[in-house]
């Protein structure tokens, strides 16, 4: 990784574990161990500002890159297996640090590999917190609060719903300002228009998700025609594949014993993870921009926050305990868009689960 692309008080390092070579981000040496986990086509470059912030603060912070992604290793994704791939991926990384009991903030994707890593080991866990997570029941293709399927293939989830040319230009390593690169739909979609980051800051960050690399394993991943309207269905490889309601079905987290506490940060104008996201093709269709929409009754928008809530709300009935922070005027980024904001909940959430 370029030495430009990190900020004074960051330290890359890599490890190699019992699964796939990790390189990760570090800030701190002392206090609770803390780890970040990035979302879809970004990595851990996103987070430094917030290591720098924590590590102020008295925590040790890790920040791994996924498979795929920033300078970690490129494996191919088992779709079938919902995020566990990536879950036992962290698990891995955790185990190679020594970390056996530690925080854990997962952001977008990150919060669906979060939100798996607890389901799938529980116990290591001393608090989870949750940003802009995905819904607990994938992206596209349900339609209710607790996840039931639009259709009995999962039409309108998967690899073959992402954007072709954005997948062009990702793999292009596209740089411009033009509509439709990787910079554009980060100011339109990840931040909160008109918030901008500071240029320099502009430029880590587009570093960080042409950083995602494209194919049929990765980002997007394959698909398979269907005969349901969107007519593509999730195929078997692949990150967007592995956030298929085909495949990931987060209920278990209510289950769990004992139950980490959570806290989930949520910005109130996200246009990604959303009730109305402007990724969701049944969201799309409502609004005639993608052609055949058969219409609400059939394939209503999915309702993601609500989904989110649903699971909550399950999880504070079966003993557990979740906080909530939905920050206004605030995007899909909010350790970005309202870092001290984002910052003192952190603080003060670690405080009360020590």
């Amino acid at each position: 990784m370029p030495t430009s692309v990190l900020l004074p008080g960051i330290s890359q390092r890599r490890c190699n574990t019992a699964r796939l070579e990790i390189a990760y981000l570090e800030a701190g040496n002392e206090g609770p161990a803390l780890i970040l986990v990035h979302g879809n086509c970004s990595s851990s470059l996103f987070f430094q500002d917030l290591m720098l912030a924590l590590a102020a603060l008295g925590y040790h912070v890790y920040a791994p890159d996924m498979r795929g992604y920033g300078d970690s290793q490129v494996l191919p994704i088992d779709a079938t297996r919902g995020v566990s791939d990536l879950s036992d991926d962290l698990a891995s990384f955790a185990e190679a640090l020594g970390l056996d009991s530690f925080y854990l903030l997962g952001w977008s994707l990150g919060g669906n590999v979060a939100m798996q890593y607890a389901i799938d080991y529980p116990g290591r866990l001393r608090g989870l917190i949750l940003e802009a997570t995905g819904s607990p029941f994938g992206f596209g293709g349900t339609r209710d609060a607790n996840g039931r399927p639009v259709w009995p293939d999962f039409a309108g989830s998967g690899g073959g719903t992402a954007n072709t040319e954005f997948v062009q230009r990702l793999a292009a390593g596209d740089r411009s300002a033009e509509q439709g690169s990787p910079r554009a739909v980060m100011n339109n979609f990840y931040f909160k228009p008109p918030f901008r980051v500071a240029p320099e800051r502009e430029e880590i960050y587009v570093s960080g998700i042409l950083s995602t690399r494209t194919g049929p394993g990765n980002y997007p991943g394959d698909s398979v025609p269907s005969p349901n309207w969107p007519y593509v269905a999730p195929g078997r490889q692949g990150v967007n594949n592995a956030l298929s309601p085909a495949y990931l079905n987060q209920a278990a987290l209510v289950d769990l014993s004992p139950k980490p506490p959570i806290l989930w940060i949520h910005g109130a104008d996200d246009q990604i993870v959303s009730d109305t996201s402007f990724f969701d093709l049944g969201y799309l269709g409502q609004l005639g921009i993608v052609p055949g929409w058969p219409g609400v009754e059939q394939y209503p928008p999915q309702p993601m926050k609500t989904q989110i809530r649903w699971l909550l709300e399950r999880y504070r009935q079966q003993g557990g305990v979740y906080h909530e922070l939905q920050l206004a005027n605030c995007g899909h980024s909010p350790h970005i868009e309202q870092p001290q904001q984002v910052l003192e909940a952190m603080r003060d959430f670690i405080a009360a689960h020590v």
